[in-house]
């Protein structure tokens, strides 16, 4: 992916007058706006894919309670995850033995195609920006929200 993006550049003094909830509102706007089209071609929802890659990451540890109490911090549509769960398992993609949840062959093979189409999205936001630059930004961000009383460490 080549970057054809032309950004004006501003002095110090202007960019840090600016508005960080309105800039960060927009990025996340963007790039979640994003994800969630790419995911829309499979079918799937960010719900979805939370699910499938908590599935994959840890089969068998995940239960609908744990996954809800887990997930339910990062939805901002009010989502219904008793169904995403139920969708995922009419699919064929995901197993609950004794609660517990696995992915099927399908589920991981869908799962991977939503990987790589959410990559598309990474790549096409990464450019332009160094690591560096990236790294900076992620670190600010984190401050800010800890400033704020949130938690800023990363996802475990």
């Amino acid at each position: 992916m080549e970057n054809n993006v032309t950004v004006k550049e501003y002095s110090q003094s202007e960019l840090a007058a600016q508005p960080i909830g309105a800039w960060s509102g927009e990025a996340y706007r963007r790039v979640v706006g994003g994800i969630r089209e790419q995911l829309a071609v499979e079918d799937l929802t960010q719900p979805h894919w939370w699910t499938l890659n908590h599935a994959a990451g840890d089969p068998g540890r995940w239960t609908r309670a744990t996954l809800i109490e887990r997930l339910t911090r990062y939805d901002d549509l009010g989502i219904d995850f008793d169904g995403v769960f139920d969708d995922l398992v009419a699919r064929g993609w995901l197993t609950e033995e004794a609660g517990a949840m696995t992915l099927t062959d399908a589920g991981e093979a869908g799962r991977l195609r939503a990987k790589e189409r959410n990559l598309r999205v990474h790549q096409q936001v990464h450019q332009g920006i160094d690591t560096a630059d990236f790294v900076t930004t992620i670190n600010v961000l984190r401050r800010m929200v800890a400033n704020l009383g949130g938690d800023g460490n990363l996802p475990e």
